[in-house]
């Protein structure tokens, strides 16, 4: 783990920011699940200073912690950062012929994202040749509340994790408590009887759009699919009738793929 040196003189130095970095770079140096003694060990900070560093990485999505045994692994929002967090998901390399199947039998635009905070965040994406180009590529952030995907996540995520949510949007003042609460409900009720979540309008008024989720594999994170297109060309009937079923299949041929 590379040292300071005489950047702890440079006032415009902040040495918060650098040791938190640090840790995150202890993940891609040889170590994908870490606890804080490991962690203290190989950027040679004190473990106090360490528990404080991967308590707010957490807080912040940057790491995740296993409930089991309180170690630590990448969290979703290092994608933003390029920490090589997208080269670890090769399951964009198995998603994306069936996601190009979707796209042009529902002659829509699909696409696979993770929770990056408070937005869910594009790793992959799709559309036939028949769509306008969504102008959403990888990379692109969406609303966490309003969008399909977004209630995907929620609806799968566990009980803390949406508390945790609730909490933060409810500080940005753009929804009530309620109306997140509501909107959750909803969406882990559509889940439950539609096996999907949907967004007829909701998050933007000329789009319908359904989504569904799933993990890639024990500890990692839930990445949601969704399949949507203009009203005009997608009515909320065509999405729950025909193109349900078969992003249910393709989230089940994915995964056992990977289970393989």
């Amino acid at each position: 783990m590379p040292t300071h040196g005489k950047t702890k003189e440079d006032r415009h130095f902040v040495t918060a920011l650098a040791r938190g970095l640090e840790v995150l770079a202890c993940f891609r140096s040889g170590g994908r699940v870490l606890g804080n003694q490991e962690i203290a060990q190989r950027c040679k900070l004190p473990k106090s200073t360490v528990s404080r560093l991967t308590y707010t990485l957490t807080k912040l999505g940057y790491l995740v912690q296993d409930q089991v045994d309180g170690r630590y692994r990448l969290g979703t929002a290092t994608m933003s950062l390029g920490v090589g967090m997208l080269a670890r998901l090769d399951v964009r390399e198995l998603a994306r012929p069936l996601m190009q199947e979707l796209a042009d039998f529902a002659q829509a635009y699909v696409a696979l994202g993770v929770r990056d905070r408070l937005s869910m965040l594009y790793i992959e994406n799709c559309r036939s040749q028949a769509t306008p180009p969504p102008g959403m590529e990888a990379g692109t952030r969406i609303p966490i509340v309003t969008s399909s995907m977004g209630r995907a996540y929620l609806a799968l995520a566990g009980e803390s994790e949406r508390q945790e949510i609730v909490e933060r949007l409810s500080e940005l003042d753009a929804w009530s408590e309620a109306q997140i609460r509501a909107g959750i409900q909803q969406a882990i009720t559509d889940y439950r009887t539609l096996g999907c979540t949907c967004s007829f309008g909701d998050w933007q008024k000329n789009v319908n759009a359904i989504a569904a989720g799933f993990r890639a594999g024990p500890g990692q994170p839930i990445m949601v699919m969704t399949c949507g297109a203009p009203v005009s060309a997608a009515s909320r009937e065509f999405l729950l009738a025909q193109v349900r079923p078969r992003l249910r299949d393709i989230l089940e041929r994915i995964q056992g793929m990977l289970e393989h």
